[in-house]
């Protein structure tokens, strides 16, 4: 079994604080409904890449504004979490858009797609060996046999 390493502790406390932070204390009207899908922590915990996902509209502008909105915020939450959290230095936080999200229910919606013409197509063969035994019947071959 594979111990946690100090990065991933912190990493994992950082998602915590900083879901609680942006959802409470952030108070700018143009972000939207953020979450913070995960955090990697460098080596040296001097930068923390903090991935987040918008729920509802996710157009390039909205997703331009909240990270821009984010990295406004950056100091203010960095200082929050140094009240919160014991550190001897809080890493700098650096925001990115987390398109996995988006790209898994983009997949989720083709292989909806694949499954429904593949299940139409399945319906339709029966039908098209009853128009084959009408067309064999009509030549004269019972049963679609010589």
């Amino acid at each position: 079994m594979r111990e946690f390493k100090r990065t991933d502790r912190v990493a994992d406390q950082l998602q915590k604080e900083l879901a609680v932070l942006i959802q409470r204390e952030v108070k700018d009207p143009r972000l939207g409904m953020v979450t913070v899908s995960g955090v990697e922590v460098s080596r040296d915990l001097g930068y923390a890449d903090v991935h987040v996902t918008l729920l509802g509209e996710d157009t390039p502008e909205r997703i331009k504004e909240n990270l821009k909105v984010l990295r406004q915020a950056a100091g203010f939450l960095r200082g929050q979490i140094a009240r919160r959290i014991k550190l001897r230095h809080v890493p700098e936080l650096r925001f990115h858009y987390d398109e996995s999200v988006v790209r898994g229910q983009r997949l989720s919606s083709l292989i909806e797609e694949a499954v429904a013409s593949d299940k139409a197509r399945h319906d339709e063969e029966p039908g098209d060996d009853a128009a084959a035994g009408d067309a064999d019947e009509a030549s004269g071959n019972e049963g679609g046999r010589d």
